[in-house]
């Protein structure tokens, strides 16, 4: 389906809950745009991943990245910092997708420059919307900087 010329998205979906994670995946089968779809359960192994430390020294930038701020081993906060505030890094669009509705949350996320934050819905069918609205902004209408 992709070629050299337009490589697959990748997305990178940082999630600890294993619910809302799969929800992500079934929404992205019915994607028509040609993405591979990384999940990784905490903040130390998504900074080990950008960084392409040990186990992912081999892995792909993503196009885009899905952060929960609530995560285990590093804090999703933290891992924004640390992506905005390094240059091989902080072009990368990243989508706080989170159940806090705290506004010290929003406000702190988008003084670390957060490009998107959006509070996961409860309701099924507002979340699954709500993906598919990232993956048609994100991945289709959007112009995204080349890795």
């Amino acid at each position: 389906m992709s070629d050299e010329s337009n490589p697959p998205k990748v997305i990178l979906l940082v999630e600890d809950s294993k619910a809302d994670s799969r929800l992500v995946q079934e929404v992205l089968k019915t994607s028509t745009i040609d993405h591979e779809l990384i999940i990784l359960r905490d903040g130390l192994a998504a900074m080990a991943f950008l960084r392409q430390e040990g186990e992912y020294e081999n892995s792909p930038r993503p196009n885009l990245i899905l952060l929960d701020l609530n995560l285990p081993k590093k804090d999703g906060r933290e891992v924004l910092a640390e992506i905005k505030q390094d240059p091989a890094l902080k072009r990368i669009p990243v989508v706080v997708l989170t159940t806090s509705h705290n506004e010290d949350d929003v406000i702190a996320s988008y003084e670390l420059h957060v490009n998107c934050y959006l509070t996961k819905s409860r309701n099924l069918k507002d979340l699954f919307k709500m993906v598919q609205g990232i993956e048609s902004f994100w991945l289709e209408t959007v112009t995204l900087p080349a890795s």
